[in-house]
């Protein structure tokens, strides 16, 4: 309400609205403060099942002393074992070959004489259709965007990777698998969605504006090259397409080194003519990264690259290059087995910002952009094709915590 009459120019209505809006923020800050551990769980709910942390930093409903500290009592979260039927019966006609491969991964625990599947805080999902959306943005918009990549990239139940592992060509209604009662066509758990664009890749509306007049560029990278490589995204809108991509450059042949190599991360983008965009730099690993953007000053032919990207990417999707296997049921030995197939989903496909056509494209003098860099600056964009070239970029190994089930004691 005082956001329409801002725009409307309504003062009073304007005032009004943001002390009604004060006042519950301050009724719900004090509901879920009220147990004195700043955890900000809901005092009568069980903390593993309710939206808290994650949606109230996200909105900015903890009060600014306290966000630092509620974020860092979040990472003490855990998950916890799942007793499903379905997740029951899998385990139970596994060969032991395969129960120790899964046992081995942390995707089973043992509980009394039989093994149990368990949901996982910090290398999986132990959020619902609400709290999944907050907190991948929270952590990826609080300098954490690597835990959220390794929420996103995790394996076992309450995955992604669970629900493909089963033959999933659409999401599920649940985390856990269903055979009578939740969809297996539901986009309920769908949230990580957007994330992927606005966060993994980059591009998104920026906040100030509505009906996409201006886009915001804010790529993120991981700690390590191991957990991803590059990324890309294409954000359609009434003034056309904005999109992105970036990818590491100069990574080592040895990739155990991908957790400490110095390596350049080179980002591209696109703003479409009559569009308005926003760069926002992640921050810098290292006092020695600079920073450097360029202009194409000749607007290639965009798509003659976009067809050839994408001819190459049905070719990859037709070669199955995707996710590499899945679990099938023998009805003769009844039994699960792992079956080794190639799948043409998952297959990885680079954008077509980098694509060969694109190598002939003349650019302006670069400017540098250390300094707006370091003073986390965002810099006003006109249309165009750009390229950032940051280098001296440090890769590190991402944190351990204390196994799949288990927390994150490096951040609490």
């Amino acid at each position: 309400i005082a956001y329409i009459a801002r725009k409307v120019g309504k003062k009073d209505v304007e005032e009004k609205g943001m002390a009604v809006a004060k006042k519950i923020q301050e009724r719900i800050a004090h509901l879920y403060l009220k147990n004195g551990e700043d955890t900000f769980d809901f005092p009568r709910g069980d903390a593993s099942h309710t939206p808290g942390p994650e949606m109230s930093i996200f909105s900015r409903i903890v009060p600014g002393e306290k966000r630092c500290v509620v974020l860092k009592n979040w990472f003490s979260r855990s998950g916890e074992k799942w007793p499903g039927d379905e997740e029951k019966r899998f385990v139970n006609a596994l060969t032991k070959q395969d129960v120790d491969f899964l046992a081995k991964n942390g995707e089973l625990t043992k509980r009394g004489r039989g093994w149990m599947m368990g949901w996982s805080q910090w290398q999986g999902f132990n959020e619902g259709i609400f709290a999944i959306r907050y907190a991948l943005k929270t952590l990826s918009d609080n300098g954490f965007h690597h835990i959220a990549l390794r929420k996103a990239s995790g394996t076992g139940m309450a995955t992604v990777e669970y629900m493909m592992r089963h033959n999933a060509t659409t999401l599920w209604e649940s985390w856990w698998r269903s055979e009578d009662l939740y969809s297996r066509n539901h986009p309920m758990l769908g949230a990580m969605a957007e994330w992927m664009s606005s966060s993994v890749a980059g591009v998104s509306h920026d906040a100030t504006t509505t009906g996409a007049r201006r886009m915001l560029f804010w790529p993120r990278f991981p700690k390590s090259a191991t957990t991803l490589q590059y990324a890309s995204a294409t954000q359609g809108t009434v003034r056309g397409d904005y999109s992105i991509a970036w990818k590491f450059e100069d990574l080592p042949e040895d990739k155990t080194q991908y957790n400490s190599a110095t390596v350049r991360v080179r980002i591209r983008f696109v703003i479409p003519p009559g569009g308005e965009g926003i760069l926002r730099l992640p921050i810098a690993t290292s006092s020695n990264t600079t920073a450097a953007l360029r202009q194409a000053i000749v607007f290639p032919d965009m798509v003659k690259a976009k067809s050839s990207t994408s001819r190459e990417c049905i070719r990859r999707r037709k070669a199955r290059l995707g996710f590499s296997y899945n679990w099938e049921y023998d009805r003769v030995s009844e039994l699960w087995y792992k079956h080794e197939n190639g799948k043409a989903i998952g297959t990885p496909c680079q954008s077509y910002l980098f694509h060969s056509t694109l190598k002939d494209t003349k650019w302006s003098d670069a400017i540098d952009m250390t300094l707006t860099f370091a003073e986390k600056s965002d810099t006003p964009i006109a249309p165009g094709l750009y390229e950032v070239l940051l280098t001296d970029w440090s890769l590190e190994k991402e944190v351990e915590g204390t196994g799949r089930l288990g927390n994150l004691p490096e951040y609490y």
